[in-house]
């Protein structure tokens, strides 16, 4: 099964995952192993005003928010992907924002982005350049395989954006 993008016109932020989970594929649901952090974060982070459940996806566009993913193929990790994958993907994320417009694009990952878009330079935070129209930030990748980043951390990350579209 594949997981649908959660996208409509004019989003606030078009949150771009790595590449579904083996559950989030068999479910249909982004981010829906128990232990992915990108729920909670999303609700400390001031996205969503209460910690939704993957299986409430679609009512993210109710407060101007979507998932995606830069790669559609499941995986049990996002090492098992390739390069190519990851430049293909990027050209389909960046066909997507132009039918879209949403005002930011978010990518859950910082290596993804990395090889995905040539930017081997490229920190968490927000990007110097746009995708189309849209302002682009990266963010840490929300998985529990990513020990780098604990959830107050992510949390801190995904705020900034969060505060950044208030001004």
């Amino acid at each position: 099964m594949t997981v649908p993008d959660i996208v409509a016109p004019g989003l606030s932020v078009l949150f771009c995952g790595i590449n579904p989970g083996l559950m989030s594929a068999r479910l249909g649901q982004h981010f829906a192993r128990p232990g992915n952090r990108f729920w909670p974060t999303l609700h400390l982070s001031g996205f969503t005003p209460r910690l939704m459940r993957p299986a409430e996806q679609l009512s993210l566009v109710d407060y101007g928010l979507g998932i995606t993913n830069m790669v559609a193929r499941p995986s049990a990790r996002a090492d098992e992907l390739t390069r190519q994958e990851f430049v293909q993907g990027a050209e389909i994320l960046t066909t997507l924002v132009d039918k879209y417009t949403p005002q930011t694009v978010a990518i859950l990952g910082v290596t993804a982005y990395r090889t995905g878009f040539a930017r081997p330079k490229a920190t968490v935070g927000p990007q110097p350049e746009t995708l189309g129209t849209a302002k682009l930030w990266v963010l840490p990748n929300p998985s529990g395989l990513n020990a780098h980043y604990q959830l107050p951390d992510l949390a801190a990350e995904f705020r900034r954006l969060c505060e950044s579209l208030c001004r």
